[in-house]
């Protein structure tokens, strides 16, 4: 798949089938969200990898959003850690790069995935360090459900020219 053709068909897919994720696919999406640039190559990234039922099926108790998890074999959750950071505050931006990363690496290998927003939501940044035992200066920024796709959905049109603007406003 070329990155073009993976950047458009890339959607969020909310149903998986039962089938795991081989450790070796999954060493594969990391390694691509590690691929990520960031300020000063700080890598300022942190992954837990959640494959145990028990929690997948309790991951809603910590993000009302992420229902799908109880059908998927996987999710990792992207995290800054400040204390990688060269440039306080862009663990953000580098640690969304290298979710977007794993999102077209996942999409590449036949893998459906959706990116649920952790930070900044003020409850769910504690919810998640409580229930994966982060450390303080580790913080969740998404977390990634990962698994066989049990759904297709159309690639839409998303180009807006009127959303471009050249030179000047």
């Amino acid at each position: 798949m070329d990155t073009m053709s993976a950047i458009r068909t890339r959607r969020s897919i909310r149903k998986y089938t039962k089938e795991p994720v081989p450790a070796e696919v999954v060493k594969e999406l990391l390694t691509a969200a590690m691929y990520a640039p960031s300020a000063g190559d700080a890598q300022p990234w942190q992954f837990v990898v959640v494959n145990r039922r028990d929690l997948l099926d309790k991951v809603e108790t910590v993000h009302p959003h992420a229902a799908m998890a109880r059908e998927a074999p996987l999710a990792i959750l992207v995290c800054g850690d400040l204390k990688l950071e060269k440039y306080p505050g862009n663990w953000i931006a580098d640690c969304s790069a290298a979710t977007q990363n794993l999102l077209l690496a996942a999409h590449e290998k036949g893998l459906g995935t959706v990116w649920c927003g952790v930070y900044p939501n003020a409850d769910r940044i504690p919810a998640f360090r409580k229930f994966l035992n982060l450390p303080e200066h580790v913080v969740p920024l998404a977390l990634v459900v990962v698994g066989h796709p049990a759904e297709k959905k159309p690639t839409p049109v998303r180009f807006k020219k009127e959303r471009v603007h050249e030179n000047t406003w």
